[in-house]
């Protein structure tokens, strides 16, 4: 059983030491309470409980203290896949809800599972969650002042359980000062990807990553046989013709866990059951 999680980019030299110290303490606690979840859990559940703990801490991009597009309104994204049966569902430019996490697993047993905009707010809605704003007073004055960042923020889980199943969230609060309607990687198979072989969750500029189809690349080339590092690497240098910015967390079938970024450095979390590693 592994746990790795990430916090995106949003921590390094936009924030103060004392906010840098307070999401590493904060990453730690979160892989550890979801590790000590996928005890009793399932790989699909845990994911789905470790990203709504970060959704639900306002350090990080997701959920709670999402950034705010340029008509003033919050929407989010958010996706979930299990590899075992490879069903992936999601929710694009959501509004006022707690946990878009929450809402994506919802939509798992449904034909129609990726919904966006006002349909995935209804779907919400209807299945009994309730508005919620996930604003914080420091988003508001960062949009008041224009110093949003670029992008950076999204959250995510790999986790392997004791059966061997391997599944993957993702949530993101977006780019801030976005149009309204742009479409982040979150919940793409670019930025949220997983099966029987690996599963691999990105964050960064969600164009970047869905031009170089990150995740299903990496899933791919594992499940073709090729070690996970190499299969990393390859995928990264496929990203320096136009500078792109991810990073991206992994775990594959044999229990490795594998990470990089291309500008240091991502937020990231892992645990095995015996020892925590948090960067970042």
């Amino acid at each position: 059983m592994k746990v790795i999680i990430h916090g995106g980019f949003f921590s390094e030299s936009h924030t103060d030491a004392a906010t840098k110290l307070a999401k590493q303490e904060a990453m730690k606690a979160i892989v550890k309470a979801s590790y000590d979840y996928l005890k009793e859990h399932s790989a699909l559940e845990t994911v789905a409980y470790a990203v709504t703990l970060l959704e639900d801490d306002v350090l990080f991009n997701a959920g709670t203290g999402s950034q705010i597009q340029s008509d003033g309104k919050i929407r989010m994204s958010a996706a979930i896949m299990d590899g075992a049966t490879q069903k992936m569902s999601g929710v694009i430019n959501i509004e006022e809800v707690k946990n878009p996490v929450q809402v994506a697993t919802k939509l798992m047993p449904y034909d129609d599972r990726v919904l966006g905009g006002e349909g995935a707010t209804r779907f919400a809605r209807d299945n009994g969650f309730e508005a919620f704003s996930t604003e914080i007073p420091q988003r508001r004055k960062e949009y008041e002042a224009k110093l949003g960042t670029k992008g950076l923020g999204t959250v995510g889980c790999v986790a392997l359980d004791k059966d061997g199943k391997i599944a993957v969230a993702t949530s993101t609060g977006g780019k801030g000062f976005e149009i309204p309607g742009r479409i982040s990687d979150s919940a793409t198979v670019a930025g949220n990807y997983a099966n029987a072989f690996c599963g691999v969750s990105c964050t960064g500029v969600g164009e970047d990553i869905v031009s170089n189809a990150t995740s299903a690349k990496i899933v791919t080339r594992v499940t073709d046989g090729m070690p996970i590092s190499e299969a990393f690497a390859k995928t990264f240098e496929e990203l320096k013709p136009y500078d792109g910015f991810a990073g991206a967390i992994a775990i594959d079938h044999n229990g490795n866990m594998f990470h990089q970024d291309s500008h240091p450095s991502m937020v990231f979390a892992s645990y095995d059951g015996e020892n925590v590693e948090v960067f970042g």
